[in-house]
């Protein structure tokens, strides 16, 4: 049935571009024709896969009314996201209960590499530096980038023209806030300004605190605030054409737990970390487009670090050092074609990975690379008659090198499709369905660090594949929204690597699956707002329930937000509040494995904005997360496991507990 539905979409796509291509004399649907609604939006305009299809999209006022600290703050308002807990560089990102590393992940359009290793978070970023976020869940466009397995993840960083106001050529922000709890002090300072053709923006962010106690008063080691990093973009535009300069440094550094995303024993041993992360990206975009021309252009360099110089020595889980280059590029034109528009183009990108093993092996140096290549075509069209399409293929050329220099090499095709009908005003249908050619997936390179010499590829080492299904219905009438999305994710013959016979290999792991549905919605009646979400998701590897160990699936059964923003105008005055549940988590599977059941939590966020009159470029921010105290661990965290071993136990592994009541003042002054 999924075959047919994706060779059906495919029929489609290709009926679509003919029509588009004998309708070029035909009038563009103007832009105001498209449905623009919050946070949900109508499938149109290229929107076809993000909230409109169960996806997320955390807008400038959300992360302004959040002011979130870590990713976890980040996504509190989805039950779409699950976010593990911990300190900030081991906090895991999973859609749907599939680990990040499983979707296509950009920072202002640059790439970024795959988790590194299971026990350290999926990617550093700071929220200081973030304008959105969009999450792409299921069936990617092919536009979405190489390996969109389960979707993507877009972030986007903030620049000068997002805060210069009122006709002014420069400006600056200043941001100070204190939080009990651990939390410490965080602060921030940019500078940006135009000139002619050009602009220009600056900013640096850092944090220092203590480590924070859950809500029974426990410390949890290694949890102390360590981010730090600096932004700054160059842009010159003259003649309909814009060249923008970007400089990302991002990193954290603080003692740490030797296995983060777990409390092992309860030993409390931390030891020096450092987790970075580098980019340099060139971006060349046209700010006069044409019907016919719309190009884009990006060459990026990034370098992500993990260094852990004073473990344990001569153990074989030693101090070890991780590197993950990249170099890479993108060109792209769109142009409008009938009733929509087409983007297609090319994409490259050369990885290489170094570990260099302090630990008690018979090998200490390990490096990797690959290389990929692709086309891509994405058409979006919207037609009178109710119906809005959005359709697209891929092919990759794939080549990997293992740490023996043996290498193979492949190429795949990938298509996508999302066809909807708005039956009647403001009511639609939509249906979904992608398969993606992911060619060789290389996840944890880190595990390298602690293997003998014998390591080998599997000669049956195969490329990666994904299926994605999902319907819906989307509903905004006047000053309300709704959305329902069914979803079926398939990742099969992920590249892993085996440890359940000796000699260990890389190869080809049994199918993970993620099926269920999500449900969000919102009313708003002018100057404030309520909304919600609900998920349940049943993941699944090789036909059984995944277990709550931190990896690449995890388990997430039921999950629901609910927030509310209200403005008093009045007052000067922003409030809110959100509401975050998650239900137990239970089973035969996890018993027999020594996990124990998770626990139901429900956890309750507030917060406040106050301009002072006469002051409007000052606000002054005060959140109170956790308000009732609750000692709980964040959905995809690592569950509370009891390790035997020849009948003895070997290891007692608590999960990292969430922050107890935490209470954050700040401010923030713009000039």
């Amino acid at each position: 049935m999924r075959t047919s539905l994706i060779f059906a979409l495919t029929g489609v796509s290709t009926l679509a571009l003919a029509t588009a291509l004998s309708a070029q004399d035909l009038a563009t649907a103007p832009a105001g024709n498209a449905v623009v609604l919050q946070p949900i939006t109508l499938i149109a305009n290229g929107q076809e896969n993000v909230e409109a299809t169960g996806g997320v999209s955390v807008s400038p006022d959300d992360i302004e009314a959040m002011q979130p600290a870590d990713v976890s703050e980040l996504f509190g308002r989805s039950s779409a996201v699950t976010v593990s807990g911990g300190a900030g560089p081991a906090k895991r990102i999973h859609v749907f209960g599939l680990e990040q590393s499983a979707l296509a992940v950009t920072i202002d359009g640059v790439p970024q590499g795959p988790t590194s290793w299971h026990h350290t978070g999926s990617n550093v970023v700071d929220p200081a530096f973030l304008k959105s976020v969009e999450v792409e869940a299921g069936a990617a466009a092919a536009d979405s980038g190489f390996g969109a397995a389960a979707g993507a993840v877009r972030y986007e960083t903030v620049g000068a023209k997002d805060l210069l106001t009122d006709g002014r050529t420069q400006g600056g922000r200043v941001g100070l806030s204190y939080g009990t709890n651990g939390r410490g002090l965080s602060a921030s300072l940019a500078g940006y300004g135009v000139y002619g053709g050009f602009d220009w923006f600056a900013m640096v962010h850092g944090t220092d605190g203590k480590n924070y106690e859950n809500g029974d008063g426990y410390e949890i080691p290694g949890t102390e605030p360590g981010a730090q990093g600096a932004l700054v973009k160059l842009g010159y535009e003259a003649e309909g054409h814009r060249i923008e300069l970007a400089l990302d440094h991002t990193e954290d550094d603080a003692d740490r737990t030797i296995k983060m995303n777990m409390d092992l024993n309860a030993d409390k041993l931390v030891f020096p970390m450092k987790v970075t992360r580098d980019s340099v990206s060139l971006k060349y975009s046209s700010t006069s487009p044409t019907d016919a021309w719309d190009p884009e252009a990006l060459i990026y360099v990034t370098n992500n670090r993990y260094d852990r110089p004073n473990y344990i020595p001569d153990d074989v889980n030693g101090d070890m050092k991780l590197k993950n280059r990249t170099i890479g590029g993108k060109l792209q034109n769109t142009y409008v074609m009938g009733p929509g528009n087409i983007t297609s183009g090319i994409d490259w990108a050369y990885n290489d990975y170094d570990v260099d093993n302090y630990g008690d092996t018979n090998r200490r140096y390990w490096t990797m690379e690959t290389m990929q290549i692709g086309a891509f075509v994405q058409g979006r069209f919207e037609f009178e008659n109710g119906i809005d399409l959005s359709t697209g293929a891929r092919v990759d050329h794939h080549r990997f090198t293992d740490w023996n220099g043996e290498r193979v090499s492949d190429t795949g095709a990938s298509v996508n499709g999302t066809l909807s009908y708005e039956f009647a005003e403001g009511y639609e249908v939509f249906a979904g369905a992608s398969h993606t050619w992911l060619g060789y997936r290389v996840s944890e390179y880190a595990l390298l660090h602690a293997r003998t010499a014998d390591l080998y590829t599997s000669p049956d080492y195969e490329p990666s594949k994904a299926q994605n299904i999902k319907l819906g219905l989307n509903a905004a009438q006047d000053n309300w929204t709704g959305n329902l999305t069914f979803f079926d994710t398939r990742l099969k013959k992920m590249g892993e690597f085996i440890f359940d016979e000796e000699p260990y290999y890389l190869g080809n792991v049994d199918e993970y699956r993620s099926k269920g549905f999500t449900l969000q919605g919102t009313y708003s009646w002018g100057s404030g707002r309520v909304g919600g979400s609900f998920t349940k998701a049943d993941v699944t590897q090789g036909g059984v329930d995944v277990l709550p160990g931190g990896g690449a699936a995890v388990p997430v059964g039921k999950t629901a937000t609910l927030f509310v923003d209200q403005e008093l105008a009045q007052y000067n005055l922003k409030v809110g509040a959100a509401l975050e549940w998650a239900d137990k988590l239970s089973s035969g599977d996890m018993t027999e494995a020594g996990f124990y059941d998770e626990s139901a939590y429900t956890v309750v966020n507030v917060y406040g904005e106050w301009r002072p009159a006469n002051y409007e470029n000052v606000a002054v921010h005060l959140g109170i997360d956790n308000l009732f105290d609750r000692t709980y661990y964040e959905r995809s965290s690592y569950g509370e496991r009891d390790v035997v071993r020849g009948g003895v136990l070997a290891r007692d592994i608590d999960p990292l507990y969430a922050p107890g009541r935490t209470i954050t003042l700040g401010v923030k002054m713009d000039f």
